[in-house]
């Protein structure tokens, strides 16, 4: 058995009644945690060009995008929903040998369920083995290390769960992971230097195409085969062969993926998360900023290589540069007192004052931290007044890490903060009630209409 038809057989399978209670939870929560996410990115750029551009095709049956009122075509709403649940990096993550943002998935099968008519019920057992998928390739190979982008696997993932929840046989869906697979290999350099807006659309895109493949697999088109294990395949070319671990459900296993997976509390590269807690820990006791005389950030490969070694993450010229530089982020701590999107607004970027502050900051590798990740992402800060006197903290798991859970309450907290403005509190509510009673929505499309016209 070939490694697709081998994960087609698992999707095939996979029921509600094969998953706990605690499992079906999770997705609940990300799911809100996405629509704050979404929330957040209103009215950012990228959002409202993939907008112009998906309501210029009209669908029937079809799916909606959010702040759009005419039904879209699938892929369309899974670009346009990926970016707004992607853009602002506040949305959940997965740390192995490939980082990774899994909630990314949702925008494929909620566009595609919602295509499909399917239920509450359907979207949780897609969601859940989008995850599996995504998470146990993460865990399989560093893709990231032979020069690919993690939205790579996405394709995989988003890919498997369009096709679940449209309700197609084994082998359609195996025939939608050779299609999804093989035009979506996706270039590392999204995330290397100087960061563009599409660094928030990279995967947005792998679920468009993932979308797309199932609904040309369900036509009966084949892809090319086999995809994983060919002469010119997957193995060969990106990553290298590797094993996956048992699946969340089957023999041997060691439990579901998405109850791994990490929320975000501060709108920032995941790496950082914790650096900025050792931050904020920092500050009472530094005092002002400008007896700082520099700081020294002690930190693990994973960290460096993706947010710490570009010169210019000391200088950042767009808000993707900035989230994705690990002495930004802790240098906004450090000044504000918090990290939130106006940390990385133009006005931020452009102050000298921070900038003087971020240049004071050397970024060293240590091996000990290094071999803590992924089980943690330790950070340690040791900041040097001008007076002589040192400061110190360590920060290993931050609020939302899955050894420090964010609450249900501070998840909600976290939807209505982002919310504020967009949506009035009775909204809100009906939004949030819809989400915590996921499993009983018969409608996918009214809860995303809930939202406003853009």
């Amino acid at each position: 058995m070939t490694l697709a038809s081998f994960l087609a057989d698992y999707a095939q399978r996979l029921t509600f009644e094969r998953l706990d209670a605690a499992t079906v939870h999770e997705v609940r929560r990300r799911l809100i945690d996405s629509l704050a996410c979404a929330s957040g990115a209103w009215k950012a750029g990228a959002p409202n060009v993939a907008r112009r551009v998906a309501s210029r095709v009209t669908s029937k049956p079809g799916a909606t995008f959010l702040g759009g009122r005419t039904p879209t075509s699938p892929d369309q709403a899974a670009f346009t929903n990926g970016i707004l649940f992607r853009y602002l990096d506040y949305n959940d993550t997965y740390l192995s040998k490939e980082p990774a943002h899994p909630s990314d998935n949702l925008a494929a099968v909620l566009a595609a369920g919602e295509f499909a008519g399917a239920s509450g019920r359907d979207v949780i057992v897609a969601a859940v083995l989008a995850y599996e998928i995504q998470c146990r390739l993460c865990d399989a190979a560093s893709i990231r290390a032979r020069g690919w982008d993690h939205v790579t696997y996405g394709a995989f993932s988003a890919g498997a769960g369009a096709a679940k929840i449209l309700g197609l046989s084994k082998a359609q869906i195996e025939q939608t992971l050779n299609l999804a697979g093989t035009p979506n290999v996706t270039l590392r350099q999204t995330r290397a230097g100087e960061l563009s807006e599409w660094k928030g659309c990279a995967f947005a895109n792998a679920s468009r195409n993932a979308v797309f493949a199932a609904l040309l697999a369900q036509e009966g088109l084949t892809g090319p085969a086999p995809i994983f294990e060919g002469e010119m395949g997957f193995w060969k070319q990106v990553s290298g062969p590797f094993t996956l671990a048992p699946l969340g459900g089957e023999p041997g296993s060691d439990g579901w993926m998405i109850t791994r997976t990490s929320i975000k509390f501060w709108p920032a590269e995941y790496h950082s998360q914790s650096a900025i807690h050792a931050a904020l820990e920092l500050r009472p006791q530094v005092g002002s900023i400008d007896e700082i005389d520099h700081i020294d950030i002690h930190s693990f490969d994973a960290a460096v290589d993706i947010i710490g070694k570009d010169p210019e993450k000391w200088r950042p010229k767009t808000r993707e540069t900035a989230d994705h530089s690990l002495p930004y982020c802790t240098a906004v701590a450090l000044m504000d007192g918090d990290v939130t999107l106006d940390s990385f607004s133009d006005e931020r970027l452009r102050d000298e004052r921070l900038l003087g502050l971020v240049a004071k900051i050397k970024i060293h590798r240590d091996a000990g931290l290094t071999a803590r990740y992924p089980k943690g992402i330790p950070n340690r800060i040791t900041v040097t007044r001008k007076d002589g006197k040192t400061f110190v903290a360590e920060n290993e798991f931050p609020r939302g890490h899955d050894q420090n859970p964010m609450t249900d309450a501070e998840v909600v907290a976290k939807f209505e903060r982002m919310a504020k403005g967009l949506l009035d509190v009775k909204t809100q509510k009906l939004i949030l009630d819809q989400c915590w009673k996921l499993e009983e929505v018969t409608d996918i499309g009214a809860l995303l209409r809930l939202f406003p016209a853009a």
